[in-house]
């Protein structure tokens, strides 16, 4: 393998997340206040990183499996098919994050870092324990596997915060907040 080809196929996941980023960027120019600017990166990084990214290992695991195996390093066996329906669960829970309140959001976060992260420890001990350099196993794939999840629970944390700062002032003086 090339080094070219090796650093193409390392750094690939992390085509979602950029797009992800720059789409935010873009789109939160227009909004008004922090909280709106919290919501449009939580959308765009639910629907780009963690639903697309997810969705298209979905794709790729069932439609090219023994190249799959082959880039994190593994022959291929029958787990392969059950990554690619893990990955389907964290594309549908990113596509349903879109409409979903802050706590869902925290949720979705969770529950795809439980696989991810996972994931993340699988592929470090593979790495360190029997050397496995394959452009599937480090890189791209690592900073994914950490990312998609934290930032989905750190921007609906935030968000969540600042919900909480702005509900006080906008009620009226004796109303009380519920929580």
């Amino acid at each position: 393998m090339t080094a070219t080809n090796y650093t193409f196929q390392t750094c690939f996941p992390l085509i979602t997340p950029v797009i992800a980023c720059i789409g935010a960027l873009v789109r939160s120019r227009r909004a008004h206040t922090r909280l709106e600017r919290l919501e449009i990166w939580q959308r765009w990084w639910a629907v780009a990183a963690l639903g697309f990214g997810s969705l298209w290992m979905t794709l790729s695991f069932l439609t090219i499996p023994d190249y799959m195996a082959e880039t994190i390093g593994f022959a291929r066996t029958p787990f392969v098919f059950e990554i690619a329906f893990a990955n389907l669960g964290l594309a549908i829970m990113g596509f349903r994050a879109v409409k979903a309140s802050l706590r869902e959001r925290v949720t979705i976060g969770l529950g795809a870092g439980m696989f991810l992260w996972g994931a993340t420890i699988g592929h470090l001990y593979q790495f360190f324990a029997n050397g496995d350099h394959a452009p599937g196993n480090t890189g791209g794939v690592l900073v994914c596997d950490v990312l998609f999840p934290a930032v989905m629970i750190f921007l609906a944390r935030r968000a969540q915060k600042l919900q909480a700062q702005a509900a006080p002032a906008e009620l009226p003086e004796n109303q009380l907040v519920s929580r």
